[in-house]
């Protein structure tokens, strides 16, 4: 797939547009140029027709959009008409994306051609399986209960139905090889942009109020991935807690908008939330 020469790589998640707030955010979104690429790392919404509505919106916009998946969009929610579940919910948006020329994780990766490029964009979706826990707690059943006396229980836990698969961390196992697979694959005399609703390695979370939360963050499954498969950088979201960590010398951006209630709280949110992922931003 093509790439570009004069615009930007731009990135931006959790976007939550049930809220009014977040929608007036959204309908202000604009390119810098005609050139400009979109990543939208999950969490658009709930409803089926309020992701198709937004997504189609910004591939208007947009040269190119770029979607990962968030455990939002795989929800089965009761307000939602669309009553599939799992992989099929799954499969439901991947094919509304590809009628809009949006790229999912099931389509050939592109290649950014623009400044500090070539390099791999490479959307994920890798789900997560209970393995970032809290020190001292062993097991997924151990601190599936230690997060329940905790009163710290996502919401996954009632709407997001893996269904062929028998649990959601099965899911994510399926979705690591496979993802896993593909990368292997990659020309490796290329760099990558990794892209995944879910932080890639444990350290993001570490700052969590409710450490219990980060069951539901990742897998250990791909602690080293950001090292082998070349990444220039990674961009995730799900935490709503946007910032830049290094590790092995390589940026991990979270790229979140969030909840009117958190980016208000924090006065966080600027003007244009877009994040600038290529070129890379002048300290």
């Amino acid at each position: 797939m093509g790439g570009t020469h004069g615009g930007e790589l731009l990135a931006i998640s959790d976007l939550h547009v049930a809220y009014p707030e977040n929608r007036a955010i959204v309908e202000r979104l604009r390119p810098g140029s005609d050139d400009d690429w979109l990543i939208v790392a999950g969490d658009v919404g709930e409803v089926f027709s309020e992701i198709e509505e937004v997504l189609g919106l910004l591939s208007e916009r947009f040269a190119k959009v770029i979607w990962s998946p968030g455990n939002h969009e795989l929800w089965t929610h009761p307000k939602d008409p669309l009553e599939v579940r799992g992989v099929a919910r799954y499969e439901a948006l991947v094919e509304m994306c590809r009628a809009k020329g949006i790229v999912t994780p099931e389509d050939p990766y592109p290649l950014w051609e623009g400044i500090g490029g070539p390099l791999v964009i490479a959307p994920l979706f890798l789900l997560y399986d209970y393995t970032f826990r809290l020190d001292g707690i062993a097991t997924k059943e151990a601190a599936l209960a230690h997060a329940h006396e905790a009163g710290v229980v996502c919401t996954d836990e009632h709407f997001l139905h893996p269904d062929p698969y028998p649990t959601r961390d099965a899911w994510c196992r399926a979705r690591v090889a496979e993802t896993e697979a593909r990368l292997a694959a990659v020309d490796p005399e290329l760099r990558t942009v990794l892209i995944n609703h879910w932080p890639m390695t444990r350290l993001p979370t570490r700052v969590l109020r409710y450490p219990d939360f980060a069951l539901w963050c990742g897998t250990e499954l791909t602690a080293d991935w950001h090292v082998r498969f070349r990444a220039e950088t990674v961009v995730y979201g799900h935490l709503h807690i946007p910032r830049t960590t290094v590790e092995d010398g390589v940026k991990f951006q979270e790229v979140s908008v969030g909840y009117p209630r958190e980016w208000k709280a924090h006065g966080r949110l600027p003007e244009d939330p877009l994040r600038r992922i290529l070129p890379v931003p002048v300290p």
